[in-house]
């Protein structure tokens, strides 16, 4: 049976440790992998960092940029590298590759947003595996995805995958970081995120000297994916046959289970594409309203407002600590919130002048995070 596969690997699978050059080898088995996944009838789709790292190897750099146009500027001379060495092996293998750059304004407008789907779906079709990066040469801080496991994970997401395989360079999950905690403990299968929080895992940020990613950022990625009802594994990426041993059985790597119901492609595209202009700080009659009744959300339920933005933007719905319960498009801007929060919806033609929505944001543009 087809399936839709996406793989990402990250720059410390991609590159050898300390000099930053390419490990040719992992990305040759990479590309024979991926290949015989092609062969099987199955559409693939490859999320692929090391740009930056390439960049840094051929330009003679021995760590990686902090100053965001040199940065950029490196990932410029690194993407056309790290392309060309695909395209070659991929050549010799006779399967034909497309390279898509993203940045997050790709995913923030509905209609860019579909039209990136449409392309997808256009190279899937004709049998192309599409190499995919974040385009770091012109993306700015604010519409950056921060790394590629999260780019990864709403790709995957975009294009309805069955499975989203995060290589890494360890073979799984741990209790904790097994480099440093020689007992720590394997973790085979995560049917729910909360199991993860009641082992009390540590998942610190730290990645490879060459890469931004961590297994935070892998965690995040696989609780975006598992929402959009896609199984995600955290296996090894300098053993890039794992992903023919994993969708073949073998108890390899760490499974994220995926969600039963999984949430539908708008509100994907609302809870994960968008990034947030402000805050809405709701009482306790309005929070459970919404996480428990699935109701709207009304301006007498918003005891604050915070940031600036127009109406249909996005924002975080919160309590009164600020913790997200939520997230959705309003029907409102921050000025007219300032005006009418905490105030019944038939006061609002009389506060404002005019008669608005009678919800804040609709249950249909809301999504419980």
């Amino acid at each position: 049976m087809t399936k839709t596969i996406v793989v990402k690997i990250g720059t410390s699978s991609l590159t050898q440790p300390g000099t930053g050059q390419l490990a040719l080898s992992t990305i040759a088995t990479l590309a024979e992998t991926l290949c015989y996944l092609r062969q099987q009838g199955h559409r693939v789709i490859l999320v692929s960092s090391g740009a930056v790292g390439v960049g840094c190897a051929r330009l003679g750099l021995t760590e990686r940029p902090k100053a965001i146009a040199l940065k950029q500027a490196v990932a410029a001379v690194g993407q056309g590298r790290l392309m060309r060495v695909y395209d070659d092996l991929f050549t010799t293998l006779q399967q034909p590759i497309a390279q898509v750059l993203l940045t997050r304004s790709d995913l923030v407008q509905r209609s860019r947003y579909l039209n990136v789907y449409n392309t997808f779906g256009e190279l899937l079709g004709l049998g192309v595996i599409p190499v995919v990066n974040e385009n770091d040469t012109v993306a700015v801080d604010e519409l950056k995805f921060g790394d590629n496991d999260t780019l990864s994970a709403l790709v995957a997401s975009l294009v309805q995958a069955d499975w989203l395989f995060l290589l890494t360079d360890v073979d799984r999950l741990y209790s904790a970081d097994p480099r440093s905690v020689p007992d720590a403990q394997p973790i085979a299968l995560v049917s729910n995120m909360k199991e993860l929080a009641e082992l009390g895992i540590q998942t610190g940020t730290q990645g490879s000297q060459w890469g931004t990613g961590g297994m935070v950022t892998k965690i995040s990625a696989a609780r975006i994916a598992i929402a959009a009802g896609v199984r995600t594994v955290i296996t090894e990426g300098r053993f890039p046959r794992n992903i023919e041993k994993i969708l073949q059985g073998e108890p390899l790597g760490t499974h994220f289970q995926p969600q039963p119901e999984p949430t539908s492609a708008r509100k994907r595209w609302i809870a994960y594409g968008l990034l947030p202009a402000g805050k809405l700080y709701l009482d306790a009659g309005a929070i459970a309203a919404i996480a428990q009744a699935g109701k709207s959300l009304l301006a007498a339920g918003i005891k604050a407002v915070e940031g600036e933005f127009e109406t249909q933007e996005a924002v975080q719905l919160c309590d009164s600590s600020g913790n997200e319960i939520a997230r959705g498009l309003v029907n409102y801007s921050s000025d007219e919130l300032q005006k009418i929060r905490g105030c019944h919806s038939r006061e609002i033609p009389t506060i404002l002048g005019y008669v608005g929505a009678e919800t804040v944001v609709h249950r249909d543009n809301l999504v419980l995070t």
